[in-house]
């Protein structure tokens, strides 16, 4: 079964935890060990694990990747969201996560990140936990 999670991102660019929603549609799903699969259907918004301890990290990397690929340039995408299609594309659209004890085997400091490209926009994530076979 495939778990549909609803972000809705207020800003251009943001970085949203979304560790405790994955957490739960694992938790629902009744599984307790095997394999979580975090996709991103968009081509402009991906998905990452990294420090959510801190903020910071975030925002740093979303300031970073800004001066990466800056908004302006000699795109030549029509609809002027170029950036948002490469900074997707350098994070990627999909994540891979075991699951023990029903829980995600992140490390102590990691975190699961919708990253939002092209925002506001209402978007959606896939969720798919698969138990192991026993």
């Amino acid at each position: 079964m495939i778990i549909r999670l609803k972000v809705a991102t207020r800003l251009r660019i943001e970085f949203q935890d979304i560790t405790s929603e994955v957490q739960k549609a694992v938790s629902s799903a009744g599984i307790k060990d095997g394999v979580c699969y975090v996709f991103v259907p968009h081509t402009t918004a991906g998905i990452i694990i990294n420090e959510h301890a801190d903020p910071d990290v975030v925002r740093d990397m979303a300031e970073h990747l800004s001066r990466l690929v800056p908004e302006a340039g000699s795109y030549r995408h029509l609809e002027g969201n170029s950036p948002a299609h490469i900074k997707a594309s350098l994070l990627g659209s999909c994540r891979t996560v075991l699951i023990e004890g029903g829980r995600l085997m992140l490390g102590t400091w990691q975190g699961l990140f919708f990253c939002e490209f092209d925002g506001p926009r209402q978007r959606t994530v896939l969720v798919k936990a698969v138990a192991d076979r026993q």
